[in-house]
Order: structure tokens, then sequence, then C-alpha cells
């Protein structure tokens, strides 16, 4: 049986016990031990990920036919991902390794990474490019970081240089830490948003603590916005520390995996974890609360009721939800001449399913309708990004994942 078989088995097993102990033991060392495993009998597989494009492969959607190419696999847990200036890709493992997949598909090794935490479901998550990243070379991260047997997430920036074919990271700096880190292993979020205006939002989860959600001076379970240098705009609601942390945009949200801002509506749009159902989308807007744990359209896993029900005075509605749980991952509204048929449209990815789920929105932004593709032909979907070009990209949270693009068949 090959790493995949044994990962789907395992997956299989976390949805029946996921609450059980005993797998959390199993899984906090599966990943790494199957990656070190792997390391020693394929050891040119993870010292240049995959230098070929996979045949493509054509599937039919709603609207048009689609290809999906493998780009490069081998991928220990890729987490995060984005587009360099020269057509590359920089990606994140959750293991801690970053590198450079280039056009030809072939992978190069980033140096110096901060040092990370990894347990459960932290380690090593998103990355983006600084937008003035061809003078600057300047990149974001967020990952956990140990801190005196504890961890928490955090907002950190590095400078990518490049001598002579090898890259590492300089410069690195964090630009804000949680205020209050904890002990569980799971809900660390996150992902990046680097708004219009410079300023930067990143999403953070409860750490599996959902009353976290609730404390205003608490940077889990929120929305958390600083400028560029880690300074607080003066935009944010507890700006000046009197009812909120200073960094806080909003709260009141479970596990937000999935971020982007959207051209359409002009506002940052976000997409969290429900518990059994209730998965949401969400427009985070300044000061307010989206309702985590006090209001759900899930249930808790164990069938109970969760809070008061799906509304109470002073909390947001969610702009959508999906029931049953798809468990979203990346998230971009699709605006690009590849796909003139999506425009306007939200793409998310789904761990659950492996699913790239088509939100189809009118012209005000509503959604009217839904499409589920890929059902599952390349395993759990953890990212998707637009490329310049128009082609949608996926990463796939595997021990043995891949990078994938979707473009036009036609």
């Amino acid at each position: 049986m090959n790493l995949r078989g044994v990962h789907h088995i395992l997956s299989e097993r976390y949805h029946a016990h996921r609450h059980s102990r005993w797998y959390a033991a199993i899984m906090s060392g599966y990943a790494s031990n199957m990656q070190k495993f792997a390391k020693f009998a394929f050891p040119t597989l993870f010292a240049s990920a995959l230098a070929f494009h996979a045949a493509a492969s054509e599937i039919g959607t709603e609207k048009v036919k689609i290809n999906a190419d493998i780009i490069a696999d081998g991928l220990a847990n890729p987490w995060g991902m984005d587009f360099l200036p020269d057509g590359s890709v920089i990606v994140t493992e959750r293991g801690g390794a970053m590198r450079i997949i280039d056009k030809a598909g072939k992978s190069h090794a980033i140096a110096a990474v901060p040092k990370v935490f990894v347990r459960g479901q932290g380690g090593l998550l998103d990355v983006a490019v600084a937008p003035d990243f061809a003078d600057s070379k300047m990149i974001y991260l967020t990952y956990v970081e140990p801190r005196k047997r504890q961890w928490g997430t955090v907002l950190s920036t590095a400078k990518l240089v490049e001598e002579k074919g090898h890259y590492s990271l300089a410069e690195k700096q964090v630009l804000l830490r949680m205020s209050k880190p904890g002990t569980t292993n799971r809900h660390f979020g996150s992902r990046i948003v680097i708004a219009p205006d410079g300023t930067i939002f990143f999403t953070t989860g409860d750490r599996g603590q959902g009353e976290r959600a609730q404390d205003m001076f608490d940077e889990s379970g929120a929305v958390v916005h600083v400028n560029a240098d880690g300074t607080i705009p003066a935009a944010n609601p507890f700006a000046d520390g009197k009812n909120g942390a200073p960094a806080i945009w909003s709260k009141g949200h479970r596990n937000i995996q999935g971020a982007t801002f959207d051209p359409l509506t002009k506002s940052l749009l976000t997409v969290e974890h429900g518990a059994k159902g209730g998965d949401e989308l969400n427009h985070p807007e300044a000061g307010k609360n989206y309702g985590w744990p006090v209001i759900s359209y899930g249930v808790d896993y164990s069938g109970k009721k969760l809070g008061v029900g799906t509304e109470a005075p002073g909390y947001e509605q969610p702009q959508y939800y999906l029931d049953p749980s798809i468990a979203p991952s990346g998230l971009v509204s699709y605006q690009g001449n590849m796909f003139p048929e999506w425009n306007g449209d939200l793409l998310v990815g789904s761990l659950k399913f492996g699913e790239l789920v088509r939100l189809d929105r009118d012209e005000t932004g509503k959604i009217v309708g839904e499409e589920r593709m890929l059902n599952n032909k390349f395993g759990r979907i953890r990212d998707v990004n637009l490329a310049p070009d128009g082609s949608i990209w996926l990463l796939t949270d595997e021990v043995d994942g891949a990078l994938i693009r979707i473009s036009r068949a036609d």
C-alpha cells in the first residue's frame, strides 16, 4: 500500500474518532514519521519534489470543461502558496519547510525558515508575497511559535534572498504574537490577506476552546488587522486597547482557514469551519461579533445543540452557510479571463470531500447556487489561489501532497 492509501485509511478513522485521545496521539506523530520514512525510502523525491508535469486530466463542469495538471507532488502536507513575479510559486509545508516551485515544476528548498511548533494542526501555515516584492523581496508568513511550554499563531515578515540558485530567508521579524498562547493542538487558523491599502488581515482559530472566541482581549477566534510594519491601524475597533485587544478586527469565529479580498463587494470575505455542519462564509466588519460558540448552524459532534441556536441579539449572521460541513479551506473570488463564466463567483477548497466548490453569485454578490467539482480526485484541498493568467491553483493536504493547476480545456 502506498503512503496516500495509508493516509486515507487513517483519515476515515479520524471522522469516526475525531475526539479520541488515542487517535490524536497516533496522528500527532503520523505525519512526521511517514515523512521520515518517505525521505529515507525516496530521497530523490524529497530532495527536488517533482520535476515534471503530469498529463492533463480533463474534467467536465456545469459551464466549461477544465484541465487539471499536477505541477508537482511529493510535498509534505503543503499548507499555503502564493505567486512570485517570475511565475514561480512559493509553498509552505506544515512540518516547517518552504520551497519555490518554478515553471518547470522543479522544487528549490528555502533555508533559514523560522522555527515552528509542529503538533496536531499546528506548524508552518500561510504565506503571502508583498505587493512590492519586485523591489523589497518581502513575504509574510503565519506559523505556530513555541513560547515557554505554550504556543500560538504569529504573523511574521521575511526577506527572500536568492544567491546562485539557492534561496533563504533573512531579516525575519515577528509583526504580531497572540497575547494569550495555549497548549491545545488545534484550530490555529490561519490565512493572510493583503488589503488594497497595504494593511494586513490574518485569521486565527479558537484553539478548540470556544469561549476564547468571545474574549475581546484574546486574538483567538478572530480576524486580526495590522499595518505592514505590525503597528495598529487607527480604523481598528479596539485600537486604543480599552475594550479589546488593539489588533482585533472581528470576533466570534471558530477556525478561519480561507480568506480573500473580494473585488465585487470591495470587502474581506472568510470561510470558517463549523462543528458538525454550519461552515460559514462571512464578511467580517470592524468590531462585529460572528457568534461562535453562542450561535451556530451546526451541532456538536455528539449531536447536542450548540449555544442558543442560530441567532441571537448582538451577533451577526453569515453571508452563507454549508450543512453538512465540507471542512472549508482556501478561498478566492474569481476575477479572470480564462473562465469568464465564473467571474464574480467564489471558489472554496474542501478538505472533507476533496472538492473545489464554486459558489455562484449574482451581480450584487448574493450566492444563488453551488457547484461541486473534482470529487476527491486529488485528495484534501488545503489551499486555492488565483494565478495572474486566470488559472486556478490548488494544494492538497496529504503526506504526498500536490500542486495542481486548473485551466480551461478548450
